[in-house]
């Protein structure tokens, strides 16, 4: 049996005539770009993601950097955020001339580790980046106390959970600003790219749209120095035809996530610990092991494609060597690169290939 890690084409093919009706809406109407059709999607998904607004961009990239933007986050500045993550959750606060300042993860969670946070607050320190990572919410409320006892700015990165909830709500009900990502293989994801932010003050929505826009309101009349990241006509119409499904999506990788925990029974495996107050979305169903290249090596043998999520931690990164870390300053998140295989999980799995992904990993020795 072949399984592949990720198949896109069979979400995208049975719902194909309902998003190129709305395409062909898009080409009638020439309306490419800063359209109704982002607008209405920014209601749809704002309303789904529990916030009071939403402003779409190009990508979750974008998005991240133009929170760190209107929370006047810049040179000089020092943010915190987790040490395993993907990459791209440093790049609005370096943009911005600012200072990314890595925390090791929890050893259970893999999730940004709460109780080393305040060894690394400055009187330089502006803000917390939170990470959803994976899709499952970190321990946000633990987090936020430690941001509001010092004064700092808690910002979500949330580009792989949308869906998900903290303490039965979803995460953007009680968020200051959030970004997600549509990125094709999100589970929200765009023909393209996509990203958006939302929150639940008005006074973001202006100026995000301001930035998003070349920086300005009014055609030709630039208020300040903006960017290039509008989201365009195509990807808003197709997000708006998967919002309407992703709740069932979303469902069926809970489903199947409760199969592989619930079945997968090898003692050489261990998994991401879920606490009971949070709803993940299991944008990624990941697990650590010893002896990870062995057991990569005979799950491809055995046709099932995996992922490696992340192989290097942010802090050896070569893009990020300046920052003077070195290997052996975060040894939670360096053993979990050193471990860690992403098995496929995505909705349209049949009760086949789960079967017999489950079989595979509890034969392995």
């Amino acid at each position: 049996m072949k399984i592949p890690f990720l198949d896109l084409k069979q979400q995208n093919l049975p719902i194909k005539k309902e998003i190129f009706a709305e395409f062909e809406q898009v080409f009638q109407k020439s309306a490419f770009s800063s359209s109704e059709f982002i607008d209405k999607f920014e209601q749809e998904f704002a309303e789904f993601t529990g916030a009071k607004y939403c402003v779409a961009v190009n990508s979750g990239t974008s998005a991240l950097h133009l929170m760190m933007i209107v929370s006047d986050i810049g040179p000089g500045d020092e943010v915190i955020v987790p040490v395993n993550t993907f990459i791209a959750t440093t790049w609005g606060i370096i943009y911005q001339g600012a200072v990314p300042v890595f925390v090791d993860c929890d050893s259970k969670t893999w999730q940004i580790d709460a109780d080393k946070i305040e060894e690394k607050i400055t009187n330089k320190t502006k803000a917390i980046v939170g990470v959803c990572l994976y899709g499952q919410p970190y321990n946000r409320q633990k987090v936020q106390k430690i941001a509001d006892d010092h004064g700092l700015l808690l910002l979500e990165d949330a580009a792989q959970a949308h869906g998900a909830k903290y303490g039965n709500q979803p995460l953007g009900v009680n968020t200051f600003l959030s970004g997600f990502s549509f990125y094709p293989g999100k589970n929200l994801g765009a023909p393209g790219e996509g990203g958006a932010i939302v929150f639940n003050d008005e006074k973001f929505t202006s100026p995000l749209k301001c930035l998003r826009n070349q920086g300005s309101i009014q055609k030709y009349y630039h208020e300040k120095i903006g960017y290039n990241y509008r989201m365009g006509g195509l990807e808003a119409a197709a997000l708006s035809v998967k919002l309407k499904y992703l709740p069932d999506w979303n469902k069926k990788r809970i489903e199947i996530a409760k199969r592989y925990l619930n079945e997968i029974r090898n003692r050489r495996i261990q998994f991401q610990k879920q606490p009971d107050n949070i709803q993940s979305v299991f944008h990624l169903f990941v697990f650590a092991t010893e002896n990870k290249t062995r057991l990569e090596n005979y799950l491809i043998s055995c046709g099932i494609q995996i992922g490696k999520h992340y192989p290097i931690p942010c802090h050896l990164q070569k893009s990020l060597l300046y920052l003077k870390y070195k290997e052996g300053d975060f040894p939670v998140a360096e053993k979990l690169a050193d471990s860690i295989i992403t098995l496929p999980l995505y909705p349209e799995l049949s009760t086949g290939q789960i079967d017999y992904i489950i079989e595979k990993v509890n034969s392995y020795i």
